[in-house]
């Protein structure tokens, strides 16, 4: 009797001009199970992604020829893996501006290892969560929310809008759970896993993309309200089980 094959490997992209460090990088994680793409820049990229689908993607934010944050920009919107900035500049500025791009986590060098690790288990974990086959699709004012197709259509003009896998989770939390105040410790918990500082504004920065892309204004917000010292609540009645 044939022994039972191993999972497969979860697979990371890497994409860092610096050789040295890059191949540390890919060395670590191959130590701790992962399968690595080495690449060195945006073109080398995209010529991978012809051929292979990375899980993660580890993106340098100073990169030669088109930056980490172009990239970010380019791929998000459509990109069915994780992407998690590397940069040297830890700034809350930059570090939003990735956030805004659609990057869905960041973290500054040099880095813990245990912590790069732990980050990427992390958008892995939101990445595999199984869907509830009962609650597929829901429905709220003019929106339609497919969960295991990840897609969100505006009703009235069939028009399906882009959403970015931060966004997607943020959306999915607050249609499982309309009418609760859901706080932001809770909100990054499920969205991030627990790699999110105390004083973390991720989920800000999210909820405020979420509000453009749902045509919902910050100061009269009839979708997502914010509630003061409490964190958010979702304030739409949510069908269940229809497209």
């Amino acid at each position: 009797m044939s022994s039972p094959l191993p999972p497969p490997r979860a697979l990371v992209a890497l994409v860092e001009d610096d050789a040295e460090l890059r191949s540390l990088t890919a060395a670590l994680l191959g130590e701790e199970g992962f399968e690595v793409i080495e690449l060195a820049d945006g073109r080398a990229l995209d010529a991978c992604l012809r051929s292979r689908t990375p899980q993660v993607l580890l993106l340098d934010v100073m990169l030669p020829g088109e930056d980490g944050l172009s990239i970010c920009r380019r791929l998000a919107p459509d990109s069915p893996f994780r992407i998690l900035m590397l940069t040297a500049r830890g700034t809350d500025i930059d570090r939003i501006l990735g956030l805004e791009l659609g990057a869905d986590d960041y973290l500054p060098k040099p880095f813990n290892p245990r912590e790069l690790v732990a980050r990427i288990r992390a958008l892995l974990r939101r990445t595999s969560a199984p869907v509830d086959p009962r609650r597929e699709a829901v429905r709220f004012l003019n929106w339609s929310l497919d969960l295991s197709a990840r897609a969100l259509t505006d009703t009235t003009t069939g028009q399906e809008i882009a959403l970015s896998s931060g966004e997607f989770d943020l959306l999915a939390q607050f249609v499982a759970a309309p009418g609760r105040v859901l706080s932001r410790d809770h909100l990054l918990d499920v969205t991030r896993g627990r790699t999110a500082g105390p004083f973390d504004r991720a989920i800000d920065v999210q909820v405020s993309k979420l509000r453009r892309k749902l045509h919902d204004d910050a100061d009269s917000a009839h979708i997502i309200k914010t509630v003061r010292n409490g964190g958010y609540v979702f304030v739409p009645t949510v069908e269940r089980g229809v497209r």
